[in-house]
């Protein structure tokens, strides 16, 4: 008997947290903006119509061809103004750097490698306004390698 009068309170006290529950979200929803309204969809007749066979778009780019030279100048050249500063040239420097290691000990002080190179662009420089043009840039091109035969015939 017990357990049926236990039963029965359970079953009005979840009855009425719920109805609290949902008389909460009604408040909650009343209270709440009214919903922003939608802009009405154009109707087919107001849409432009044409041929598709009429409509041109823009020419696509043309890439141009460029040098060996020149894509190598790029390489330097970072803000594209054709002029390679200092700073640009020295940012690009990582091979040259692990080249440097005269004595072998893997170790390089980073003040004698900016001077290696500061040195190099120097002598690239010539006329000397701390800024090399494509014609100075060319004289820094690295010898080419000597190939090796493809064949050992």
């Amino acid at each position: 008997m017990n357990r049926m009068i236990l039963g029965a309170f359970l079953t009005l006290v979840l009855v009425g947290v719920g109805l609290f529950w949902w008389q909460g979200r009604a408040e909650v929803e009343q209270a709440a903006p009214p919903p922003v309204e939608q802009p009405a969809k154009p109707s087919p007749e107001d849409l432009p119509t044409t041929a598709a066979t009429d409509l041109r778009g823009p020419a696509p780019p043309e890439a141009t061809e460029l040098t060996r030279e020149e894509e190598r100048f790029f390489r330097y050249d970072r803000n594209r103004d054709r002029r390679i500063t200092r700073n640009e040239m020295l940012s690009t420097r990582s091979d040259a750097f692990r080249k440097l290691d005269k004595d072998g000990n893997n170790l390089l002080d980073f003040e004698e490698w900016a001077v290696a190179t500061a040195q190099r662009f120097d002598k690239a420089d010539a006329n000397r306004n701390r800024e090399l043009d494509l014609a100075e840039f060319a004289t820094t091109a690295p010898k080419p390698a000597k190939r090796k035969p493809a064949c050992r015939c």
